[in-house]
């Protein structure tokens, strides 16, 4: 007989949050439910605990995780899959550019960061897996918000508070909008002291096998190395060529 003490409520929500994977990253009740299998009741209890806590999300029929998950630990990252494929070609991109370099994911209102390289220097952010920012605020941030549906952006603006980092922060809806909308139609975008004076980045986005953007990848440098052209002309061209690596890593895997 096992003697062990356990808590069955926490058991349970761990069997709730292990039933979505990559074959289900999207789940209705009953099929959590039949999954788990706990009563309906029982499943949409933690269901909704997990969406008030900022765990999950639900659209009223189907619920699926955030990436706020990744709080729980590393073993979020190892299931994501796209920080492992990610990491290699960061390191690379970063030594041969000696800047640092991340990919992130965007979580409600914030970009989370999910892998990173480092260049050897000080730098007054200090970026650590994990390491959420203001979405609107960042170049990865824009990114990902240019790839939402028409009414996901209006949610978004609707609720997410838009500070004023430094004063070169987008905070009026119609200026993002528009921002947006030039991300759309070039593909990448320059973010130049909107997070912090100093910081310069320029990003662009991680496709899926679908052509959906699955998560961004940046350079940030300081104003004094790169100048805005320095960063199209130099630093670009190796951005979009470690994202199409990255990208065509991550379509492989989501075929086999």
């Amino acid at each position: 007989m096992n003697d062990t003490p356990t808590v069955q409520s926490l058991a349970r929500g761990l069997a709730v949050l292990h039933s979505f994977n990559g074959e289900r990253p999207r789940q209705t009740l009953a099929q959590v439910a039949e999954v788990t299998g706990l009563a309906r009741a029982t499943a949409r209890r933690f269901l909704h605990t997990l969406v008030t806590e900022g765990y999950a999300r639900t659209d009223g029929s189907e619920f699926w995780l955030t990436p706020r998950v990744l709080e729980l630990g590393y073993s979020y990252l190892s299931s994501l899959g796209l920080p492992d494929i990610a990491q290699p070609h960061l390191r690379e991109l970063s030594a041969k550019l000696d800047e640092s370099c991340s990919v992130s994911v965007l979580d409600r209102d914030s970009v989370v960061y999910i892998a990173r390289a480092a260049a050897h220097r000080i730098m007054a952010t200090n970026i650590t897996i994990g390491t959420r920012f203001p979405a609107h605020a960042t170049s990865m941030g824009q990114v990902l918000l240019a790839d939402l549906t028409p009414a996901q952006l209006d949610e978004f603006l609707e609720t997410a508070s838009l500070e004023k980092v430094t004063p070169h922060t987008l905070t009026a809806p119609a200026d993002l909008r528009a921002r947006l909308a030039e991300i759309r139609r070039r593909g990448w975008v320059i973010v130049d002291q909107e997070l912090e004076k100093g910081l310069r980045s320029i990003a662009v986005p991680i496709r899926s096998g679908s052509g959906r953007t699955a998560a961004a990848i940046n350079i940030s440098t300081q104003t004094s190395v790169y100048s805005t052209e320095d960063l199209t002309t130099r630093i670009l061209p190796e951005l979009i060529a470690t994202c199409k690596a990255i990208s065509h890593d991550l379509a492989t895997t989501e075929l086999s």
